[in-house]
């Protein structure tokens, strides 16, 4: 489903073409406010790269010896994931900021604004995987 919204996210954003009078400036007012969006811009990426934390429960339960110790497909699955998620999310990032500079939102779909069934599409497939995060981690809570 990601890869799906993020597919939504730079189409539509190639579609509408590259914005009038569009701006690549650092968007700040002092230097409080660059460190601030600094440091938001690292949570995004954060939140972006989520999912460090069942790592470690996942290696718990792979079987691991001396000859054969479990770190070594974990980093390989580790590296793939994070592969995979910077795919997803660097065309949307680098498009989004090519064809709107600085005044992108956060949420390139605010940005978008139009047309109005692929922007509610796309929200869908972020509730339903929001429900999903939700349904698994309530079914680890029961084992």
């Amino acid at each position: 489903m990601s890869i799906t919204y993020s597919i939504i996210a730079w189409v539509a954003s190639v579609k509408k073409g590259v914005i009038a009078d569009v701006d690549y400036s650092i968007k700040s007012e002092s230097t409080s406010d660059s460190v601030f969006r600094f440091f938001s811009a690292l949570g995004d990426v954060a939140f972006a790269y989520a999912g460090h934390n069942v790592v470690l429960e996942i290696q718990a339960t792979m079987p691991s010896s001396r000859e054969k110790p479990s770190k070594v497909p974990m980093w390989k699955g580790c590296v793939w994931a994070y592969i995979g998620v910077a795919i997803c999310y660097f065309p949307v990032a680098l498009i989004g900021y090519y064809v709107f500079g600085n005044s992108v939102d956060d949420n390139i779909l605010i940005t978008l604004q139009r047309p109005p069934w692929l922007i509610g599409m796309a929200t869908s497939l972020l509730s339903s995987t929001s429900l999903e995060a939700i349904r698994y981690l309530q079914c680890q809570s029961l084992t």
